[in-house]
């Protein structure tokens, strides 16, 4: 969910239009007098965008895991014909003040994140008063209806959290060091107390700066010298889970790890035995439905979920899945 990265904040918009071939075909498809790309009476052209959605997450740079919902997210909107914008920050009162900036905008749909919901509360209530219709993905989905959004896309932290105790247990393990790398995010807390829930074991959490890398390490690392029960390793973010392998390897420690989240070097380690499983939420899913739905809102009044979340997660994958997904996230879409 957030991985390691640096203490600079990103703060980025990447409009997204349609490739100049799809374009072409749907101007001359207007030409013949007919609808392209789904396009209503009215429409200026297939090159112009029917809509602006903003996207707000608390993803600090370096992490993998959102590029790939950024993938999704462009990928729909070039589907979409929408103009698509992206910022991030991982400071709550600093997310807030990004949605803020969209509304200023006046933006035709938002996606935000919950993982610091207080922080975000009242801009997204803001968000709907002004008529924009929100919703969140990834984290906080607990508080979603209650800030006024559509739905909440993503995985349940606790029942993945849960998913992930019952298999350490199938494994045999009798003690869980569970890496919280962000203090204060409620998704990572939830997936700890999900593996607690799960787990026939012992788990211990363990709070590291996960924009440190080398400081995270050591953590791990000190407390696997310092308690040789500890007999499997949970990190809740693919970047971390590179981080305990090495420093499971310099503690001349035996412990399994399994980890939340892929990516290419996620895939690599699984691949090599390093890490045992891996929980994938599948973030694509998350950034293309989201952007979807809201275009599907604004032209079809649509609303998915019933009022609950839409599921994205988990799915436990292990050494077996390799093959499917090294071409999978090489391309960036797992």
């Amino acid at each position: 969910m957030i991985g390691v990265r640096s203490a600079r904040k990103v703060r980025t918009a990447r409009p997204v239009t349609l490739p100049a071939a799809t374009a072409l075909v749907a101007a001359l498809a207007l030409v013949a007098g007919c609808s392209a790309s789904g396009a209503g009476a009215g429409d200026e052209g297939a090159g112009t965008p029917r809509m602006t959605i903003g996207m707000v997450t608390h993803s600090g740079e370096g992490d993998t895991f959102w590029d790939i919902v950024q993938n999704g997210a462009e990928r729909a909107a070039a589907k979409d014909r929408v103009k698509f914008l992206y910022a991030n920050d991982e400071e709550g009162a600093k997310q807030a003040e990004l949605v803020q900036s969209y509304i200023d905008q006046k933006v035709d749909g938002l996606i935000v994140t919950l993982a610091k919901p207080e922080a975000l509360k009242a801009v997204v209530r803001k968000a709907v008063a002004h008529g924009i219709p929100v919703i969140t993905i990834n984290s906080g989905g607990q508080f979603s209806k209650a800030y006024g959004a559509l739905t909440h896309i993503g995985q349940d932290e606790s029942v993945a959290g849960k998913a992930v105790g019952e298999e350490l247990g199938r494994r045999g393990r009798k003690k869980a060091l569970c890496v919280i790398h962000e203090q204060g995010n409620v998704s990572l807390e939830d997936r700890c107390a999900g593996v607690r829930k799960g787990f026939s074991g012992t788990v211990e959490n363990l709070n590291v700066d996960g924009t440190n890398a080398p400081a995270s390490q050591s953590s791990i690392e000190a407390k696997l010298q310092s308690d040789s029960s500890i007999d499997s390793i949970v990190t809740l973010g693919a970047p971390m889970a590179a981080i305990s392998v090495k420093a499971k390897q310099e503690a001349g420690s035996q412990a399994q790890i399994a980890t939340f989240d892929l990516n290419v070097a996620v895939v690599k380690l699984l691949k090599a035995k390093d890490v045992t499983f891996a929980v994938d939420q599948q973030p694509y899913l998350q950034g293309y439905e989201a952007v979807d739905l809201l275009a599907l809102h604004k032209a079809n009044a649509n609303v998915l979920g019933g009022g609950r979340p839409v599921l994205t997660g988990p799915q436990l994958v292990s050494g077996k899945d390799v093959p499917k997904l090294e071409e999978y996230t090489g391309r960036g879409t797992r």
